[in-house]
C-alpha cells in the first residue's frame, strides 16, 4: 500500500461525497477538478468506464466511481465532478457526486480498514479517517484501477481519437 502524502505526520487529502458517504483521495493524486462535461462513449469499455473527455486537446478516459463500487449512481447534476487524477502513470477522470473540500489532518486519525465486506470491497480501503462527527474513507486509487485496465482504457482513448 502506497503511503499517503504527508508533511510530518500531516496528511493532505482531497474528499468527496458518493451518495451518503464521504470519502477521500491523497492529493498528490489529483491534477485538477472539473465540473461535469461531455462525455463520448467508447465501444466495449468496462461498465464502469463511461467513456472519454477532451481535456484542453487531450483524450482522458472517465470512469464512474459509483459503477465501479456498485453503487445505485445517483443523477447528475450542478454539484457532480470530474476528478483528473494520475493513477499509476495514467491520467484518468473520476465522476463523482461533489467534492467537499480539501484535508488536512493528523495520519493518526487514520485506523486502518476493517475486514468487513461492503459493497466496494475493502481491497480499495486505505483507512478510516475519524473526524469529530465525520468518517472519511481513503481510498487507495492505485488498486481502483489496475494496471492492465488502465492500460485497456488508455489504448480505448486512443483509438477514440483515431475515429
Amino acid at each position: 500500500m502506497e503511503q499517503l502524502a504527508s508533511g510530518g505526520d500531516i496528511l493532505q487529502l482531497v474528499t468527496f461525497n458518493m451518495g451518503t458517504e464521504e470519502y477521500a483521495v491523497d492529493i498528490l493524486k489529483v491534477q485538477e477538478i472539473n465540473r461535469m462535461t461531455e462525455i463520448a462513449r467508447v465501444p466495449n469499455a468496462p461498465s464502469y468506464v463511461e467513456g472519454v473527455i477532451n481535456l484542453r486537446g487531450r483524450v482522458i478516459p472517465v470512469v464512474s466511481l459509483s459503477k465501479r463500487f456498485n453503487f445505485t449512481a445517483k443523477d447528475r447534476d450542478d454539484q457532480s465532478r470530474i476528478i483528473i487524477m494520475d493513477i499509476q502513470g495514467i491520467t484518468i477522470g473520476v465522476i463523482v457526486d461533489s467534492v467537499s473540500e480539501v484535508l488536512r489532518i493528523p495520519a493518526n486519525t487514520v485506523d486502518p480498514a476493517p475486514n468487513v465486506a461492503t459493497e466496494m470491497g475493502t481491497e480499495f480501503i486505505k483507512g478510516i479517517a475519524k473526524m469529530e462527527d465525520r468518517l472519511i474513507i481513503l481510498i487507495d486509487m492505485d488498486l481502483l484501477i489496475e494496471r492492465s485496465e488502465s492500460v485497456s482504457m488508455l489504448e480505448a482513448s486512443q483509438k477514440a481519437i483515431e475515429i
